[in-house]
């Protein structure tokens, strides 16, 4: 288990934002539990990349740990050129990579999210077929993020997706904050 300090960034190092990285983007889909390994890969080889990690408390050896897990288990967001791309397979850690057919949509989604982390929301895994109003938050830390609402639990949820790899996440938050999207 990899302490705090030795986590890869979420993204290259050098890189302030999602926003700013250019070129096209596929998806990365590793060997299991080598998504970090490959963060450390593809930073090695000035490779750009987006890690959305989570921190989770686990137990283990009757001790409680605080750890860093990739968000997307298996999945790294990789953004470059066609010698990048090659550069990454290079590793031996992936499986395959991925198209992006809709290179702005997922540029958007990962800025979405990119923001949702930087607010230290707490996210989770969430079913992607999630139904209802598409809607934006009017205040706060996430204010201007979108996504579908839902409700799980008897508690509201913001679900952000992730077409490309056909999964979402979930931020719990007050209805008030938000506002349609439409």
């Amino acid at each position: 288990m990899l302490k705090a300090a030795e986590n890869p960034p979420m993204l290259l190092p050098g890189v302030q934002a999602v926003g700013e990285l250019r070129g096209p983007w596929w998806v990365s889909h590793t060997r299991p539990r080598f998504e970090k390994a490959f963060a450390w890969d593809l930073a090695e080889r000035h490779v750009a990349y987006f890690l959305p990690m989570v921190e989770r408390i686990t137990f283990s050896g009757g001790r409680k740990r605080r750890v860093k897990l990739p968000l997307f288990p298996s999945y790294v967001f990789v953004c470059g050129s066609e010698e990048d791309r090659r550069k990454s397979l290079q590793t031996d850690r992936l499986c395959r990579t991925i198209p992006v057919g809709d290179q702005s949509r997922l540029r958007n989604e990962l800025v979405q999210l990119e923001r949702a982390l930087a607010a230290n929301a707490p996210l989770d895994l969430y079913p992607f077929a999630a139904v209802g109003r598409r809607c934006r938050v009017r205040g706060g830390a996430l204010v201007g993020v979108e996504g579908v609402v839902a409700e799980r639990l008897g508690v509201t949820r913001l679900v952000l997706e992730v077409r490309t790899l056909g999964q979402a996440v979930a931020v719990t938050l007050e209805t008030d904050l938000l506002e349609p999207a439409d």
